[in-house]
């Protein structure tokens, strides 16, 4: 008999199969990365449709076949998917979150419960009208390295671990450097990017929403650069949120106080 699966998922994303179907990536709470089968859900008379668009979480109940699962029901929890659809900066930033947990949780049917509580506070926080979009695919994106293994340092030095916060940053030894231990091709930072990265990686976000335009950009340009050299290839969605994130910004003025070199 085919196993049963009742839980509650994220849909990271869906493809068309046949006339009618759709292939769904799902990220569950207790059996992580399941690949799923919702039969007849493109028709228009279909009961659940709706419900499995991609970032929207919900109660399913499915039936692990050999190779996919298939989906029996659907329930709503949060509808963030749904909600995001109205925002186009926030939808694209939402797909960030999708496609970046897809890739650091990469065994199936294995349970990966940090990467679904981060995936679900970070698509709430998206749901938040007073968050800066970028700050939370920043965050985000940096929680989700830390969790995956890679939890880089913006505080201490990243190699002796003298106290900080440092002027030099070297993704390849794992962040924030002093002085003394700066490789070649470490570039300077400052205060208030330093400050904000340390902020975004602890969770702390009164230091985030304080910050300056253009510490917000020269932070975002770090974690691309951690996240690349971790990842195998870069996130296709990522340029997409940068652009819709970046035109929001174009009549905003830009502080000159903080500058990465």
């Amino acid at each position: 008999m085919a196993q049963r699966i009742e839980d509650v998922a994220v849909v990271l994303r869906s493809y068309p199969l046949g006339e009618a179907d759709k292939i769904l990536n799902l990220l569950t709470a207790e059996h992580g990365l399941v690949r799923a089968v919702a039969k007849g859900v493109r028709k228009p008379t279909s009961r659940f449709g709706s419900r499995l668009q991609p970032l929207n979480q919900v109660q399913v109940m499915l039936y692990q076949g050999r190779n996919l699962a298939t989906v029996s029901t659907v329930d709503s929890v949060n509808l963030y998917g749904s909600k995001l659809a109205s925002d186009y900066v926030r939808w694209s930033a939402g797909h960030v979150l999708a496609e970046a947990t897809e890739r650091l949780v990469s065994e199936e049917m294995e349970p990966a419960r940090p990467h679904y509580r981060l995936l679900v506070s970070g698509l709430a926080a998206l749901a938040d009208a007073g968050r800066d979009p970028r700050l939370v695919i920043d965050a985000f994106l940096l929680r989700a390295l830390a969790t995956g293994g890679w939890a880089p340092s913006f505080s201490d030095c990243a190699q002796c671990g003298a106290d900080g916060p440092h002027g030099w940053i070297h993704l390849p030894s794992g962040g924030a450097v002093c002085v003394h231990c700066r490789p070649a091709g470490s570039v300077s930072i400052s205060p208030g990017t330093s400050a904000l990265l340390a902020a975004l990686l602890s969770g702390d976000w009164t230091v985030p929403d304080a910050a300056s335009t253009t510490s917000r950009r020269a932070a975002s340009g770090v974690v691309a650069g951690y996240l690349q050299l971790h990842l195998e290839r870069d996130l296709r969605s990522l340029p997409i949120a940068d652009k819709a994130w970046l035109s929001q910004l174009s009549a905003k003025l830009t502080s000159e106080q903080d500058v990465v070199a």
